[in-house]
């Protein structure tokens, strides 16, 4: 399977609010506005992402890439084509990225709870459950809990 990531243009940005307006994405992130993700693509702590085959199929967005700390946050992946192995593909491409290009020490997430094809997604790239944070997501009239999630450099090395 041949996908790349590239930068987001702004000619993308009709594609991203479709993908994220999708309700079978919107239940596991919190939309942006347009503004706001042109305001990611322009700051230099964010990558923003276009996952490509010859069609776009989705996109991610990294932060922290500036981060004295060498920690950077996988804050969102939203794949189109579901069920091809497009997400586990991306999540191996992001791990190369943020260890190899950026040195990072840390690549951390945060994924709702009711979002177990994702966790297994990332179980399997090697992910490890960090913890909880219970209920810290107001959604609509009811509250969403986020599970955090990491790998360590040292762990991608091994794997």
């Amino acid at each position: 399977m041949v996908i790349r990531l590239r930068q987001t243009e702004e000619v993308d940005l009709d594609y991203i609010l479709s993908a994220e307006n999708n309700e079978e994405n919107r239940q596991y992130i919190i939309p942006w506005s347009r503004e706001k993700h042109l305001q990611a693509m322009n700051t230099p702590d964010i990558l923003h992402l276009i996952v490509q085959k010859e069609a776009r199929v989705g996109y991610a967005i990294l932060a922290g890439l500036t981060n004295v700390n060498n920690t950077i946050e996988l804050r969102r992946i939203v794949i189109t084509e579901k069920g091809k192995g497009y997400g586990k593909a991306t999540i191996g491409m992001i791990k190369e990225l943020a260890f190899n290009n950026y040195r990072a020490h840390r690549l951390w997430l945060d994924v709702k709870l009711q979002n177990l094809r994702a966790q297994s997604i990332y179980k399997a790239a090697g992910f490890v459950v960090e913890g909880i944070l219970r209920e810290c997501l107001k959604t609509g009239d009811k509250y969403d809990s986020l599970m955090i999630m990491s790998i360590l450099q040292q762990e991608y090395k091994n794997n």
